[in-house]
């Protein structure tokens, strides 16, 4: 059909997808999500006990407690507007995630939401307790052995069933509102508001989309603040020296071990010209660093969480030993329970060769003199 009316006389071509039965879910949709934020609280920013001398304050934004236990639950809430909005997410069409696990229990939490079905692709190494959550909330997950492959596996599955592949490592860091809209960073510099040290010298985040720092980073930029944002990295991730190097093709060989960061490519919401420093931290000395924080504080959390404190704290030790004073402010990114079985056990540090303890003496060692001797 040449799109002419009979007679053969020219004719405006229309395609009309105003449906009214799809436009109506939709918009039942986006308001089911809008009003998840509504019912939501804003996350806690808790204070890291320091001797108060020093002149330092360090802040731990806990992103464990909304309602899908993680950071990723902002993640996800954005990507799912950005996709009902663009008209990619559709009434009975599955939606598709790569994922190492905290985005997917998120992305569940809310295709559950809207009435849609959701398929989780996430490395077979993926803690039980994710794949317990994601089914719980009505996922799917299909596991693989090779973490490089999910971007694939996903995109192919999205083909074969005509759902959509949310993508969250290309589209992180521009479906969040990093200008504002109650986001992380306006979060942070609001209840920062009452503080001695109100403007933080530096806002430490890991990195899995590298959304997070992006909109951290872009907030600090556009609001004009002098704070500046470190991104860790973790063992078998390809940040760090894409970022040093300057490279975008950056690969590591193999998947990482901190759940939630790392990524064996160089991802498209990563965005390393907003970054002002980037540090490499050993796995033992994340596990150490949140094994520390249940000590200090009684709170478990996850691997990445360790990743930051850790880095958060060599800088309190620099920001100490140069006579400096102001805050710090690094994440809870998830909770510890999700990982009893990885990096609260034993058996598991031996299983992958790991020896936590010289990094243990370290932090023990800034907490009492401020010295960093790692």
């Amino acid at each position: 059909m040449d799109g002419r009316p009979a007679g053969g006389a020219a004719a405006t071509l229309d395609t009309d997808r105003s449906d009214p039965a799809y436009r109506a879910w939709l918009n039942d949709a986006v308001r089911k999500v809008k009003a998840d934020a509504t019912r939501s609280a804003d996350t806690h920013l808790l204070c890291f006990p320091l001797p108060e001398h020093w002149g330092i304050d360090l802040y731990l934004k806990d992103e464990s407690t909304h309602p899908t236990g993680s950071l990723k639950h902002r993640l996800a809430r954005s990507l799912f507007l950005y996709g009902l909005c663009n008209g990619w997410i559709r009434p009975g069409r599955p939606v598709i995630e790569a994922s190492s696990g905290s985005t997917a229990v998120s992305e569940a939490y809310f295709a559950k939401l809207i009435g849609v079905p959701f398929i989780a692709v996430m490395p077979r190494t993926t803690s039980p307790e994710k794949t317990r959550l994601i089914e719980f909330h009505g996922g799917r997950c299909h596991l693989v052995d090779d973490p490089r492959t999910v971007y694939e596996v996903s995109a192919a599955l999205a083909a074969d069933s005509g759902g959509h592949y949310m993508d969250q490592f290309t589209y992180a860091e521009r479906a969040t509102d990093w200008r504002g809209n109650n986001n992380i960073a306006e979060s942070i510099y609001e209840q920062l508001r009452m503080e001695r040290y109100p403007e933080p010298a530096w806002i430490v985040a890991t990195a899995g989309t590298g959304g997070t720092s992006a909109t951290i980073a872009r907030y600090v930029h556009y609001m004009q603040y002098d704070t500046r944002v470190c991104v860790p990295d973790p063992e078998n991730s390809c940040f760090f020296d894409g970022w040093t190097s300057g490279d975008p093709e950056a690969c590591s060989d193999s998947g990482s071990r901190i759940e939630g960061i790392g990524r064996p490519r160089m991802e498209p919401s990563f965005v390393p010209g907003a970054v002002d420093r980037m540090m490499k931290v050993p796995d033992a000395a994340s596990v150490a660093a949140v094994r520390m924080l249940e000590r200090v504080t009684g709170r478990k959390a996850g691997g990445s969480t360790g990743t930051g404190l850790w880095s958060a704290l060599k800088i309190v030790a620099e920001m100490a030993g140069e006579g400096r004073t102001g805050s710090v402010v690094t994440l809870i990114c998830d909770a510890g329970e999700r990982y009893l079985d990885k990096y609260y056990s034993d058996a598991w540090l031996a299983e992958q060769g790991l020896d936590i303890a010289p990094y243990g003496r370290v932090l023990d060692t800034v907490l009492a003199t401020g010295e960093w001797t790692g």
